[in-house]
């Protein structure tokens, strides 16, 4: 297997190495954590002086079941540390293996915290933890260390890092990309049949069987028909209520409490993302509805048996992942649009800004527009952006196969390959 560069992760862990926290690195199930810290790190570690004697990397797979048990755990970590002065770098991979069912709310999630906790306390030691499922999401893990975890968040490839491995032309990437997603075991497979198999199979054995098994859903239809509904409707506005109502067309009794509750569990879980619609001009959050967009386009994709394929709303997942990738807060612009009736009487609309995106003091409006073939279609798209009245940068990013260019009015129209092959696309 060709070894893909995961840079922007693997910085993250190097900047925060020794930092006297627990390092906790976080994802979908799939994503390349084990891949980052085992392979990526520990080279990193290797070539810059540690010796493999420094190095204690433990999968708490079937293999090593004997420390499932967290007394068998503590005992060999701690054996493993051989002295006071050289730095031991501790690398535990599935830790939350180490946690029963039972135990998850109760004794096993402390004594796990117990044991890394004390081990935190020698100073020559710098742990670094990955968990996949359900058992160990990000939200649990850093309330239980209370201040003491540090989390590195790992997404799927992107597309720069998808073609970095990817033996044919851009288009066909992208095309490849916007089918089957970005987890890195995808692009090992030759054929489609095996991408669509291991897609199918993933979301069902095991992402949704980890939310069922930790919130006891067993029996329960909601959640499943949920997935499909959300899978249908990618990049839509919604919210509970209206998702509810949906149910009836599937014969299931539900209400939109059930279904906020649902939601949150797939967002805890990684599957999905959120994104809150902003009021651009007021300058603040005007809540229901929202937007839904999947963690990975091919799970989503394969959720509904890849039957449901629609380019716009799949370029706009892939863009806003990207964005998320690049480490801005996302989130769905809206702007006024005041005229008058035929009674003089002023009607509101609201013109959508598909992302607005911050970071710091820089902001970017971006529209996702599958195609511009007229003049009509650029003015329908520029609508809302003519709107805003400050002076941050304005994007339109196309399919059309067109160079970057800046029109008129100063907007950036851009190709949504030149966007996601440019880590500096925003700047240019």
């Amino acid at each position: 297997m060709q070894e893909i560069k995961r840079d922007l992760y693997l910085n993250q862990l190097i900047e925060k190495q020794g930092n006297g926290m627990v390092k906790i690195v976080t994802g979908i199930k799939g994503c390349g954590k084990s891949y980052l810290l085992f392979e990526l790190f520990r080279k990193y570690l290797l070539a810059n002086g540690v010796t493999n004697e420094q190095i204690i990397a433990l999968s708490l797979d079937d293999e090593n079941e004997e420390y499932l048990d967290p007394s068998n755990l503590s005992k060999y970590l701690k054996a493993k540390i051989t002295n006071d002065e050289d730095k031991f770098y501790i690398l535990l991979d599935e830790a939350q293996l180490a946690i029963t069912e039972e135990e998850y709310k109760g004794k096993g999630m402390i004594k796990l915290y117990g044991i890394l906790n004390s081990l935190l306390r020698r100073r020559n030691v710098d742990i670094y933890i990955t968990g996949s499922n359900s058992k160990f999401l990000s939200s649990d893990i850093l309330t239980e260390f209370r201040g003491r975890g540090d989390e590195i968040r790992v997404h799927p490839l992107s597309f720069l890092e998808f073609m970095s491995v990817y033996s044919k032309d851009p288009f066909t990437g992208y095309r490849d990309y916007s089918l089957f997603g970005g987890l890195p075991y995808v692009t090992t497979m030759k054929s489609s049949e095996e991408k669509v198999r291991y897609l199918s199979n993933l979301f069902k054995n095991t992402y949704l069987k980890d939310i069922i098994d930790r919130h006891n859903l067993k029996g329960d239809i909601v959640m499943d028909t949920l997935i499909n509904i959300l899978s249908s409707n990618t990049a839509t506005l919604t919210n509970p209520t209206r998702l509810a109502n949906s149910f009836i067309s599937h014969s299931i009794k539900t209400n939109a409490n059930i279904v906020s509750t649902y939601i949150d569990y797939l967002l805890d879980a990684f599957i999905i993302s959120q994104a809150q619609r902003y009021d651009i001009k007021g300058k603040k959050y005007i809540g229901s509805p929202f937007k839904y967009y999947f963690e990975d386009i091919g799970l989503r994709n394969a959720r509904l048996n890849f039957r449901q394929i629609e380019p716009t709303h799949a370029m706009e997942n892939i863009l806003y992942n990207e964005l998320i990738i690049r480490e801005f807060n996302v989130d769905i612009g809206v702007v006024k649009k005041y005229t008058k009736n035929s009674k003089e009487q002023n009607t509101v609309a609201l013109l959508k800004v598909d992302f607005v995106c911050n970071k710091g003091s820089r902001r970017y409006y971006i529209q996702s527009a599958y195609s511009i073939p007229d003049a009509d279609k650029m003015a329908q798209e520029q609508e809302s952006l003519d709107r805003i009245d400050d002076s941050f940068k304005k994007v339109i990013v196309v399919q059309d196969n067109v160079a970057p260019w800046h029109n008129e009015k100063g907007y950036l129209i851009i190709n949504i390959l030149d966007f996601l092959l440019n880590p500096n696309s925003l700047e240019l």
